[in-house]
């Protein structure tokens, strides 16, 4: 990494009839719904010559992918694994993305540079405002995981205005990475041990849960966990969860992860396209793909 950018807004961009191609890199990938997403994008805004395909690369090959890219594509999606390679890849990272310490978005700037953002941010900050109706308010956020999806998760927490975090996870050595991506973007952090937690007591002083772990994991925990009223369940199928059982039954509200899927991808279309997302037909895009299980709430 070179530089570090600022978040970036939407570029400008002059709409041409020629041809543009953006595609999702990862490695399994062939079950990505970003497609989806990004070709109903692109029909509204009428790109009909813009391609948005899924390939199949893994982290130790991404530097080399992108470089070999031709002037035609604009943007890049990138899943597991390869976010941390992404990162280091760019040349431009924006404040955000450094603070999670990876990228799931490489756009274009020239030639030879790309630079790295990270709307994983966007996907939980919108999912627990528009599906979880966070408004605002409290101080701490509970985690329960550790992994890729924790660390966007503190770096949203610290946009929604909470101030503190606690990772509840299995290990605490696993959660080294989280724990300073809370530190980079201002958190106060307190990694906790599954086995010595009162979920209750966690529960109750918390204005936002996110569970980042499987179903059984949880289920033990439900009566404790669920007097959460905001909680993003990044599981979504099969749905509903526990959890989100649970928590509905106290009235509390839940948002998933197809709900984090929608909200990252308007950043991404945004910065590719340089266009306002066309949020309503991407939504109903998704729901329509995944059998309009969820409600996927814009506002």
């Amino acid at each position: 990494m070179t530089n570090i950018a600022s978040t970036p807004g939407r570029r400008r961009l002059a709409v041409s009839t020629e041809a543009r191609r953006a595609a999702v890199l990862g490695k399994p990938v062939e079950h990505s719904l970003s497609p989806v997403l990004h070709g109903a994008a692109y029909r509204a805004l009428g790109l009909r010559d813009w391609t948005y395909e899924r390939i199949e690369v893994d982290a130790g090959g991404l530097p080399g992918f992108v470089a070999g890219l031709g002037p035609e594509w604009v943007g890049l999606s990138v899943t597991m694994p390869g976010k941390r390679a992404a990162l280091e890849f760019a040349a431009e990272v924006t404040p955000r993305a450094a603070a999670v310490g990876a990228a799931n978005t490489l756009v274009r700037l020239d030639s030879s540079r790309w630079r790295a953002d990270c709307t994983d941010v966007d996907g939980v900050v919108g999912a627990l405002r528009a599906a979880g109706g966070y408004a605002g308010g409290g101080e701490l956020g509970v985690v329960l995981g550790a992994g890729g999806t924790a660390a966007a998760t503190v770096a949203a927490f610290a946009e929604l205005g909470l101030r503190r975090v606690q990772l509840i996870v299995r290990e605490p050595a696993r959660a080294a990475e989280s724990a300073e991506a809370a530190r980079r973007a201002g958190l106060s952090v307190e990694v906790l041990r599954w086995s010595d937690v009162d979920f209750l007591a966690a529960a109750a002083d918390a204005a936002v849960l996110v569970n980042t772990v499987p179903p059984d994991a949880v289920t033990p925990h439900l009566a404790g966990l669920s007097v959460v009223p905001c909680v993003l369940d990044v599981i979504y199928h099969p749905w509903p969860t526990p959890l989100a059982d649970a928590v509905a039954a106290r009235g509390g509200r839940v948002a998933t992860g197809l709900d984090m899927l929608l909200h990252q991808a308007f950043g991404q279309v945004e910065q590719f396209t340089g266009l306002a997302a066309p949020r309503v037909a991407m939504r109903d895009a998704l729901r329509e793909a995944t059998g309009e299980i969820l409600p996927l709430p814009l506002d």
